[in-house]
């Protein structure tokens, strides 16, 4: 890299003001922790029937600099929430994705025991990266996949929730084991977020795996988080989707229909 940028988080928490989207997550982990006592206490003590999409409650973000995310409701995720703080990386390079315009690399590392296939993680990245509605269609920006440490400016990393939270903490960043984050040179992408996504997104889990590669590769590439521009219309892939839509709907691209689309700027988160 060129300079070191600053660190930018996945989705930080809100300044002193809590912002409606935010209250509203916590009335759900309310009503979600409410609901399992009821259902423990229907079934006699024994384990309670859960639905799919139930995820462990998270602490709700502290204040500072963090990254996208809230949970609700209770269940046995099916991946692992720590391992070994080892990666491997994926070997080969991709071609060269973009018309013109300077050229950034960029490596790709999961963690080791996690489940995950690194070239099955590398092609989705790959795919993001590529498509004609990603950040290379300003023509004025490539990017390509490389292997090796020296030639790539930032990694990817697929990391398990544990390892993840150890990573971003590095950098500063409180993720409280839930959410995804990006320092210089790191985006780091929280396994939990890429099995499950989050609640009430109305979205298949591809939207939201495209979605927060090209919110996390955005902020890499400078961009800064926006807002929802109204009720009804589509989520600036720049807006913290992951705390909620605020009313829009779930977008996972920085161009639709050729052109960029964009929100107001949201200062100082």
């Amino acid at each position: 890299m060129t300079s070191v940028d600053p660190i930018v988080p996945d989705d930080r928490p809100e300044p002193a003001t809590t912002r409606p989207g935010t209250r509203r997550m916590r009335r759900r982990r309310r009503r979600a922790a409410l609901l399992g006592l009821v259902l423990l206490g229907a079934g006699g003590g024994g384990v309670a029937a859960l639905h799919p999409g139930d995820r462990p409650v998270a602490p709700a973000p502290v204040a500072g600099r963090v990254a996208d995310g809230f949970g609700a409701g209770q269940r046995v995720a099916p991946y692992p929430s720590s391992g070994p703080g080892r990666f491997t990386a994926a070997d080969g390079r991709s071609p060269v994705y973009g018309l013109d315009g300077p050229l950034r690399r960029y490596r790709i590392e999961v963690e080791q025991d996690a489940g995950q296939d690194v070239d099955a993680f590398a092609a989705a990245v790959d795919g993001t990266l590529a498509d004609p509605n990603g950040w290379t269609r300003s023509g004025e920006l490539r990017i390509q996949r490389v292997p090796e440490v020296a030639a790539a400016d930032f990694t990817i990393y697929l990391a398990t929730p544990a390892t993840s939270e150890r990573m971003c903490a590095e950098g500063g960043l409180s993720t409280e084991g839930y959410t995804s984050c990006r320092l210089p040179g790191q985006v780091i992408i929280n396994l939990a977020r890429w099995m499950d996504a989050v609640p009430d997104y109305g979205a298949p889990l591809a939207v939201y795996r495209t979605y927060v590669v090209n919110h996390e590769v955005g902020h890499e590439l400078g961009e800064e988080h926006q807002s929802c521009p109204g009720p009804g219309e589509l989520a600036p892939v720049m807006q913290q989707q992951t705390y909620g839509l605020d009313g829009c709907v779930a977008n996972a691209w920085p161009y639709v229909d050729g052109s960029r689309y964009e929100g107001d700027l949201v200062p100082g988160v």
